[in-house]
C-alpha cells in the first residue's frame, strides 16, 4: 500500500486509497502538471514479479487508453516507477447504476432508455476501435454527479482482432451471454446481450435469470427463455420490450448487428413508444435453444470448482460460488463518497477475471496454449500466403462476398495455387458502381454482384442524402479496380439537425440532460422558482420542445428551485390614522398601498375610514392594502325648525349592531334614522367600511343635534355597495331608544 505524499512518475501525488480490487489498489491523486484530481490504479505488490499479471495489467490499459468518449471512463496515462506499475484514470464521482436501481426499485421508461442510449454510445466507440467490453453490467456503469453516464472497467476487454476466445474468462454470470458461459467466441453481440439484460433490470428491478450458484444461472442463460419484462412492469411500452427481447436472443445472429442499430431503435422508442418497428430475425432450424451436454456441464462445473479452489489457496479463506460475489454487492459509491472498504466499480477488478488469468498461467494451460500457438501460427501463415497470391493475381476463381467483412475458416486447407490462372485474374477488372443514395443492404448487394466487398466507414451529416443512405464512398464511381476489391462506404446521419423531444418538461434535471445529450445537443442550466413544478424538475427549455435545431446546439434547461415562500406580514388596524401616517406604516412593513375615498362622520377628514385587508389579518410581503380615506363629513346637523316652542338639543346613542344575515363582506354604509317633525331624517351616517366577522357586533357611540320634540325611537339602515358603486339597502335594525340632554 502506497503512503500519502508518494509521487509516481514525478507527477502524481498520492492523497489516499479509495478502493481495492483483486489485483490492484486505487488511489486518489493530484496530477501536479495539470493541477487536477485523478484516480491511479496500482498493481498490488504480490503480482509485480508475475509477468502474466503485468501483461494483463498493461492489456487493460491498452484496451481503454485508445478510447476517448464522454460515456467511457477515460485513461490518461500508464507507467512504471521504481517497480510500481500504474494506470492513471479519470476520477469519477457519482453512483453506480446498480446502487441507483437498488435505491429506486425500478427506473422510469424514459430514464432507463436515456441511460441505455449513453451506454450504447460508449460501447459503440469501443467497438469501432475493435474492443469488446465483455463485462457490461450495472456495477460497471457510473452515473456521475453531473448526470453523465460512463462505462468503466475494461479489465477483461479484448481486441476482436485477436479472435476473442473466452478461455473461461467471463464477467458476472447474471449478465453473461450464452456464448460466453459456453466458453466460446464472443464479439460485439455479446456486449449487446449484456446490455439487454442490464436494460431488463432497469425497467423491472430484477435480473431475468437467478439461482443459488453461478452454474445454475449459466445453464438458465443457455436453456431457458427470458420472461417478458412486461410481466413485471405491465405499462412497459411495446417497442422497448421488443428491443430488450431482441438484445437478449440466444442466437447472436438474431440480435442487433451493431450498436448503431440499437441506438436508432432506442431513440425511435422515445418518439413512438408503442410502435411496431423492431424486427427480430425468424428462428431458423439451426438456431433453436441449445441444450448443454453432460460434457459441457461438467466443464462448467469443473471450471467453477477450480476457480474456487485457486481462490482459497491464494487468500487462505474458502471461496463459495454464490449468487452474487462480495465485490458486486459492495462496489460503488455510498452517498456519493469514496470509502476505503466499499470502492467504486469504475476501478473494480472482477475476482473471476483474476482466477482465469491464474488458470491460464497454469502448467496444463501453458502446454495447450503453446501447441495451439504453433497450430494457429501455421494456419495464419497459410492464409497469408493464399491472400498474397490472390492479391498479385495468381489465385483462381471469383469471390461472391455476401457480407461487409471477410472471415477465413481456420479449419479449411487453402486452395492450391494454380499458376495457369494468372492471365485470367489480371484481366478481371470491374467498374466501381455508384453506391450513393442506396441503403446499406442495397449497396452491399450491388457491390457483391460485381465481385466487390464493402466495409462500413461510419456516419456523416449530409444535406443531400437522407438518413441511413450511402452518402460517400472511397472508390470513385466509374473507376476500374480488380475484382475482390473493397469499397468503404459512409452512411448519412441526416441533415445534422435534430428535434428536441416533447414530454421533457416536468421531468428531473438529470433525465432531461441525458435525453438531450444522447441526441448530440449541449446543455446549460438556469434556475427559477415555481409553485407548480417540484424542486429539481424542469420548468422550460430554450429552444422549446419540438424545435428542430442543429446538432451541437446548446439547449438552456430552466430548473425549478421550488415554491418561493414569501414572508408573512400582520396588517395593523389603521382606522382613524391620517392617510400619510397609515401609508408610512404599511410601506415600512413591505406592503403596497392603494387608496379610495368616501364620506364619514366617524373620523376626521383625511383619516382612514376602513381598510382591505382588515386589521389583524396576515398577508404575504408585497401584498396591497387598500385604504378608504374620509373626504368630508357625511351628515350635517339638522336644519329643521324645531317649532312649537321646542329647542335644539344634543341626542346620544350607544349600542352594538349585529351582523345582517345577508351581508356579503362588501363596502357598507350605516345611517341612524330619526323621526323629526313627522318625517324620517338621516341624522348620522358612516360609510366606506368593510367589516370582518370578528368586528361584529359593531359598536356605535354617536351624538347629533335635533329638536327636543323629535322621536326618541331611532333605527339603523344598513346599505351595501354594488358593482356600480351605488349603495343598496340590505337591512334595517330594530328600533332603539335615543337619549337627549
Amino acid at each position: 500500500m502506497l503512503k500519502e505524499g508518494v509521487i509516481l512518475g514525478e507527477r502524481y501525488e498520492i492523497i489516499n486509497r479509495i478502493g481495492s480490487g483483486g489485483m490492484a489498489d486505487v488511489y486518489k491523486a493530484m496530477d501536479e502538471k495539470l493541477n487536477r484530481m485523478v484516480a491511479v490504479k496500482v498493481l498490488k505488490p504480490e503480482f509485480r514479479e508475475d509477468k502474466t499479471f503485468i501483461a494483463k495489467f498493461r492489456t487493460e490499459a491498452q484496451a481503454a487508453a485508445g478510447l476517448s468518449h464522454p460515456n467511457v471512463v477515460n485513461v490518461f496515462d500508464v507507467g512504471e516507477d521504481r517497480g510500481v506499475y500504474y494506470i492513471v484514470m479519470e476520477l469519477v464521482e457519482g453512483i453506480t447504476l446498480k446502487d441507483y436501481i437498488n435505491r429506486k426499485g425500478k427506473l422510469s421508461v424514459k430514464e432507463a432508455t436515456s441511460i441505455a442510449i449513453q451506454v450504447s454510445m460508449g460501447l459503440e466507440a469501443a467497438h469501432n476501435r475493435g474492443i469488446v467490453h465483455r463485462d457490461v453490467k450495472p456495477q460497471n456503469i457510473i452515473i456521475s454527479t453531473d448526470g453523465k453516464v460512463k462505462l468503466s472497467d475494461f479489465g477483461i476487454a479484448k481486441a476482436t482482432s485477436s479472435n476473442t476466445i473466452s478461455s473461461n474468462v467471463m464477467g458476472s454470470v447474471h449478465y453473461s451471454s450464452p456464448e460466453q458461459v459456453r466458453g466460446g467466441y464472443s464479439d460485439y453481440k455479446s456486449d449487446i446481450y449484456s446490455l439487454g439484460i442490464t436494460l431488463y433490470e432497469m425497467v423491472t428491478g430484477r435480473v431475468p435469470f437467478d439461482g443459488d450458484t453461478t452454474v445454475a444461472i449459466a445453464i438458465k442463460h443457455l436453456q431457458e427463455e427470458i420472461e417478458a419484462p412486461s410481466k413485471y412492469t405491465p405499462n412497459l411500452p411495446f417497442s422497448l420490450e421488443q428491443i430488450i427481447l431482441k438484445c437478449t436472443q440466444k442466437s447472436p445472429d438474431r440480435r442487433y448487428k451493431n450498436m448503431a442499430e440499437l441506438i436508432d431503435d432506442l431513440k425511435h422508442s422515445l418518439m413512438d413508444p408503442n410502435g411496431n418497428f423492431v424486427t427480430v430475425t425468424p428462428l431458423s432450424s439451426h438456431a433453436q435453444t441449445v441444450m448443454v451436454s453432460q460434457d459441457e456441464l461438467d466443464k462448467i462445473r469443473a471450471g467453477s470448482a477450480e476457480a474456487a479452489a485457486r481462490k482459497e489457496e491464494q487468500t487462505g479463506s474458502p471461496r463459495y460460488s454464490k449468487l452474487e460475489d462480495d465485490d458486486d454487492e459492495d462496489d460503488g459509491y455510498e452517498d456519493d463518497e469514496y470509502d476505503d472498504e466499499e470502492y467504486d466499480d469504475d476501478y473494480d477488478e472482477d475476482d473471476d477475471e483474476d482466477d482465469d488469468e491464474e488458470e491460464e498461467s497454469g502448467g496444463r494451460a501453458d502446454k495447450i496454449i503453446t501447441i495451439g500457438g504453433f497450430v494457429v501460427g501455421g494456419i495464419i501463415v497459410c492464409i497469408l500466403i493464399y491472400i498474397i497470391v490472390q492479391a498479385v493475381g495468381f489465385g483462381g476463381g471469383s469471390s461472391s462476398g455476401s457480407s461487409s467483412s471477410v472471415s477465413a475458416s481456420v479449419t479449411a486447407t487453402p486452395t492450391p495455387v494454380d499458376s495457369s490462372a494468372t492471365s485470367d485474374t489480371d484481366a478481371e477488372m470491374v467498374t466501381v458502381p455508384d453506391l450513393r443514395n442506396q441503403t446499406e443492404e442495397q449497396a452491399t448487394q450491388t457491390a457483391n454482384d460485381l465481385g466487390l466487398g464493402v466495409t462500413f466507414g461510419g456516419t456523416e451529416a449530409s444535406e443531400e442524402y437522407e438518413e441511413g443512405r450511402v452518402c460517400r464512398q472511397d472508390l470513385q464511381p466509374g473507376t476500374q479496380v480488380r475484382i475482390n476489391s473493397t469499397i468503404t462506404y459512409y452512411l448519412s446521419s441526416g441533415s445534422g439537425r435534430v428535434q428536441i423531444p416533447t414530454g421533457l418538461i416536468g421531468q428531473s434535471r438529470d433525465a432531461v440532460q441525458a435525453s438531450l445529450e444522447s441526441l448530440g445537443l449541449n446543455v446549460s442550466f438556469t434556475e427559477q422558482s415555481s409553485s407548480d413544478v417540484a424542486e429539481g424538475n424542469v420548468i422550460n427549455l430554450d429552444p422549446g420542445e419540438g424545435s428542430t435545431v442543429e446538432a451541437g446546439t446548446t439547449v438552456t434547461i430552466v430548473v425549478s428551485t421550488g415554491s418561493e415562500q414569501a414572508e408573512q406580514v400582520d396588517v395593523p388596524n389603521l382606522r382613524g390614522y391620517s392617510q400619510e401616517e397609515a401609508t408610512r406604516i404599511l410601506e415600512n412593513l413591505g406592503l403596497n398601498v392603494a387608496t379610495t375615498t368616501a364620506s364619514s362622520s366617524g373620523v376626521d377628514i383625511g383619516e382612514v375610514i376602513s381598510q382591505s385587508p382588515e386589521g389583524g389579518s396576515t398577508v404575504d410581503e408585497g401584498s396591497t392594502v387598500t385604504l378608504v380615506i374620509n373626504e368630508r363629513e357625511a351628515a350635517a346637523e339638522p336644519t329643521t325648525d324645531p317649532g312649537d316652542g321646542a329647542s335644539t338639543v344634543t341626542w346620544s346613542f350607544n349600542k352594538s349592531l349585529n351582523k345582517p344575515d345577508n351581508y356579503n363582506g362588501g363596502v357598507i354604509r350605516l345611517e341612524v334614522i330619526q323621526s323629526v317633525n313627522g318625517s324620517e331624517q338621516s341624522v348620522w351616517s358612516d360609510e366606506g367600511m368593510t367589516l370582518g366577522d370578528d368586528q361584529w357586533p359593531y359598536p356605535i357611540n354617536i351624538q347629533w343635534q335635533a329638536p327636543s320634540n323629535a322621536s326618541a325611537e331611532v333605527y339603523i339602515l344598513i346599505s351595501e355597495m354594488d358593482s356600480t358603486g351605488t349603495y343598496q339597502a340590505i337591512s334595517k335594525s330594530s328600533t332603539f331608544t335615543a337619549d337627549h340632554s
